[in-house]
Order: structure tokens, then C-alpha cells, then sequence
């Protein structure tokens, strides 16, 4: 790996000559600006304010910008003056536990290296310090125009470093937090910790950047001419009101269920309606008319209910009284009615019958 920075490990008395090598490299794929009209690449050419010309980089210098617009001339000849003990070294200031320092300080990370054989014995030294220690140097160096604050830890048989932020660099979280107060109940946070059991560890391996891929992918694919098909959008519930619980108890569910330890779970979710919510089924009765009667009267759910709810009568309880009113006398003709249609119609052979005896008789009386 190429280094970055050549320098020394100052420890106490001790000097230790090092090489500063990067720890972590980026994967992000980069875009180029392009005229949409020709596919043409857009390029951004370094001007001149004042005479409007294009410049070169070795005609670029180094100026500070006053309150008032002004630009003060600086040099690296004015830089290079100034009493920078950490310009080549990386002085260790502390030991202190690696829980004291605030993650919200850790920047880029670095691999320091021996330079060269007489470094190896004072780099081990500082090394098995540090592993037996444990704990970290706070160490300030010297990168890129700035002097910085660093972090030494082992990391294998290597001394890594952590380029820290000033302390008074990290902002202040004040009016960050929710303002409404809220209460979590044992219930809430015994379903919380569920789920972070379940979850359990991973394998920081396994992790990778799936949104890269696909864009490798796309490109890969626009090259040879192919067309892919956009997936369907997960929905991620941004933005919708959910039962903290009932999210809780499905999140379980449903990580205990990919690692294999309970077989599905058809219980309803707390989120369905509750069971007699439904219309209940009604049946038809066509056909079974009253006299009278005009249509089918159907059951709603509502009555269904009430019916299936009513306790059956106690058989000690007083028998209901009979009606006796009589009937209407609309009614009784519409019966009348109906019994008169019937004998005409079933005794209309009975009728031809009698006629034709009474005729016989006549004849043979007149004989």
C-alpha cells in the first residue's frame, strides 16, 4: 500500500519512525457531468476574476479572505515557519480507556507502519504497551495544512490510527430530542429487548452495499445495449401511525421466523378487525312467503347478533300468554278468497259429476 505521510512516533524519549498508510478506501461509484443534448462532458475550468483567463494549477497560490472581501497572501514558506512541532511526528499526549473516547469524534482511519528495520523493535514495544494496557494514545499530528488529534489503537498486529475531531468541533444535541414527553412502559421495553435478542450478532462480512451492486448492474447493463426492469419500491411505513406493540410483536415474529426457531404464526395481527366485526352470512329465503306478504325479510348482522346473544328461556319461567285477538278483516277475506279459489278449482270434475246423477234421475222418475 502506498503511504501518505512519512514521519515519527514520538514516545517519551523514544522515536519511532513510521509510515502513515490509509485504512479505508471508497467504493462509491462517481458520476461525470455530460451535456444532455451531444453526451459532451462538463468540465470546470479554474478563472481568473479579475482577467477572465484560464489558469494553471502551478499559477494557483494559497490566500486567506479577510471580514471585508480582502484576500491576505499566504505561502507555504509562511506555513512551513511556523513552530509545528507535530508537522513530521505524531506526538502521544495520553493513555487513557478506549470507552472515553466519543465516537461521535472518530474521522479517517490510517495503518502506521515501521519505516525500515531499526523501527521494528521500538514499533513492537509500543505495541504490546498498548495490547497489554488496554487502553488508547491520544496522540496530535500534522496532515494537509492542519494539525489534527489522533487516536492509537492495536488493531491484529498493527498499530492503527483514528484521526479525531476537536472537541469543540461536536455540536451540541440540545433541541435534538423529542420535546413532548414520553413514557415507555415495562411492557414496550421487555418487547424491545425481544427483539434485539432475536436480531442477535452478524457477520460484519455478510454486509454489503446492495444499492452499489445495482448500480453496477444499471451501468453494466446500459453498456451491452440491455434494458432491466425496475423493482417495486419496498415500502418502508415512513410516515405512517402504527401500534408500537403490535409492530414490536410482528418484528419479533418475524426474525425469530427467518432464523428458523418457531414455525409461522397464523394468529390474527393485532391490526386485523376482531373477530363478529364482519357481516355476518345471511341465507335466503325465497319461496318462503306468508299470505299476504310482499317480499323476503332478510337478517342483518346487527340481528343476528342480538339472537345468537339471547340466553335460552329458563324452564321454570311463566309460559307467555296466548294472543286472542282476532283476525283482521281484511285478512279473513284474503282467506276466504283463497279457500273459495281452491274449492272451485279442485272441484270442478266433483260438480260435472253430480250434475250428470241428477239428470239420470230425472230421466228414470219421468219413466
Amino acid at each position: 500500500m502506498r503511504s501518505i505521510w512519512n514521519g515519527a512516533i514520538s514516545f517519551g524519549l523514544v522515536s519511532i519512525p513510521i509510515k502513515l498508510v490509509n485504512a479505508t478506501e471508497n467504493h462509491s461509484i462517481s458520476f461525470r457531468q455530460i451535456h444532455l443534448a451531444d453526451g459532451g462532458r462538463i468540465r470546470y475550468r479554474k478563472v481568473c476574476e479579475i482577467d477572465e483567463q484560464e489558469v494553471t494549477a502551478a499559477e494557483i497560490g494559497k490566500a486567506y479572505e479577510d471580514a471585508d472581501g480582502s484576500m491576505i497572501p499566504i505561502t507555504d514558506e509562511d506555513l512551513g515557519s511556523l513552530p509545528l512541532p507535530t508537522a513530521k511526528t505524531i506526538e502521544i499526549v495520553a493513555f487513557v480507556p478506549a470507552a472515553s473516547i466519543d465516537p461521535l469524534q472518530m474521522d479517517a482511519a490510517y495503518y502506521l507502519a515501521a519505516n525500515g528495520v531499526p523501527a521494528a523493535k521500538p514499533y513492537t514495544l509500543l505495541r504490546e504497551a498498548l495490547r497489554r494496557s488496554r487502553k488508547v494514545a491520544l496522540a496530535k499530528y500534522a496532515l494537509r495544512g492542519r494539525e489534527r488529534l489522533g487516536m492509537l489503537r492495536v488493531v491484529d498486529d498493527v498499530i492503527a490510527m483514528h484521526g479525531l475531531l476537536w472537541p469543540d468541533e461536536i455540536r451540541s444535541p440540545e433541541g435534538v430530542a423529542p420535546e413532548a414527553g414520553v413514557t415507555v412502559r415495562d411492557a414496550e421495553l421487555d418487547l424491545a429487548d425481544a427483539l434485539m435478542d432475536t436480531l442477535g450478532e452478524v457477520d460484519m462480512d455478510s454486509l454489503h452495499d446492495d444499492y452499489r451492486e445495482a448500480v453496477e448492474e444499471l451501468v453494466a447493463a446500459k453498456a451491452e445495449g440491455r434494458t432491466l426492469e425496475p423493482e417495486k419500491a419496498r415500502d418502508s411505513g415512513r410516515g405512517k401511525v402504527i401500534d408500537l406493540v403490535a409492530a414490536l410483536e410482528k418484528s419479533v415474529r418475524a426474525a425469530r421466523k427467518s432464523r428458523g426457531e418457531e414455525p409461522e404464526d397464523k394468529t390474527p395481527e393485532p391490526s386485523e378487525e376482531p373477530a363478529g366485526a364482519s357481516m355476518a352470512e345471511v341465507t335466503s329465503l325465497d319461496g318462503r312467503r306468508k299470505p299476504g306478504g310482499t317480499g323476503t325479510k332478510r337478517k342483518t348482522a346487527s340481528a343476528a347478533g342480538k339472537t345468537a346473544a339471547k340466553k335460552p328461556k329458563s324452564t321454570t319461567s311463566r309460559a307467555p300468554a296466548k294472543k286472542s285477538a282476532p283476525r283482521s278483516a281484511a285478512k279473513k277475506r284474503a282467506t276466504a278468497t283463497a279457500a273459495k279459489k281452491t274449492t272451485e278449482t279442485s272441484g270442478t270434475k266433483t260438480t260435472g259429476k253430480s250434475a250428470a246423477k241428477k239428470t239420470t234421475s230425472r230421466k228414470r222418475a219421468s219413466a
